[in-house]
């Protein structure tokens, strides 16, 4: 049983490969519902909302490649390594995950076969072959997050956090700071120390490629409208980004 990297727009020109580990909220039937309602499947706790929306429509505005996670992160996390606890957490937020409570060695192993292996092998792929293109691909993971955690409201709007390499993230959030309204900040409302570049790190810093992680409050893009607008602004940020970097990388 593998569950395939889900890939849009492969044949596209840009440099831009765009990662959406957090785009589904599906529960196939191999794990079942893991004990949560249909409420807590459709919640913020199991997907990020509105990600895989804003991915799809950057990636058609930077002619970039798409790849999203086949399941529900409560399943397999695909920003996690194996032996992370968030990779199939017994906890998110306030919510219980029954189904994760007590998975034995052999369980984490068949998810990690299930998900995990596919999606790293699947998305090493798309980069390798751009890299052979000699498209230098430029990694950009996609996230939302809820306005609200454990209480307490979140002032940003838009979220810039990088792993090792620092040079994208900055050039992001100094254009949005002068392009957009956005109430934009470098890592928050999560950074490295979260846990929550692994992607970056794995794909993107052993090839020395351009990487950032957005996040975006979900309630910006709970909308089409929202979508759209925001896809149009962060579209232009992004490609001012990586020009700045790429002005940086001949002044040195």
């Amino acid at each position: 049983m593998r569950f395939e990297p889900l890939i849009e727009n492969a044949a596209a020109q840009g440099r831009f490969v765009l990662v959406c580990e957090h785009g589904s909220n599906a529960f196939p039937e191999a794990w079942g519902d893991l004990g949560l309602t249909a409420a807590e499947r459709a919640a913020h706790i199991a997907w990020d909302p509105g990600a895989l929306d804003l991915a799809r429509a950057l990636a058609l505005r930077l002619e970039a490649v798409l790849v999203h996670a086949p399941v529900s992160r409560l399943i397999y996390d695909c920003n996690r390594a194996p032996d992370m606890a968030g990779a199939m957490p017994n906890r998110s937020e306030v919510f219980a995950i029954p189904g994760n409570a007590a998975i034995s060695a052999q369980e984490r192993l068949a998810r990690t076969q299930a998900v995990y292996l596919p999606w790293v092998q699947g998305l090493q792929r798309v980069i390798a072959e751009r890299i052979a293109l000699g498209l230098r691909p430029v990694v950009v993971t996609v996230h939302s997050f809820t306005p609200i955690y454990h209480g307490v409201a979140r002032a940003v709007e838009f979220g810039v956090i990088h792993d090792a390499d620092d040079a994208l993230a900055r050039a992001v959030v100094a254009v949005a700071a002068q392009e957009t309204r956005l109430n934009v900040q470098l890592n928050a409302p999560y950074s490295a120390a979260d846990q929550v570049t692994h992607s970056l790190r794995l794909h993107a810093t052993p090839y020395g490629l351009p990487n950032v992680m957005l996040e975006l409050r979900n309630d910006l893009i709970a909308m089409p409208e929202q979508v759209s607008d925001m896809a149009d602004q962060l579209a232009v940020v992004l490609n001012m980004g990586l020009v700045e970097i790429q002005r940086q990388a001949k002044a040195s």
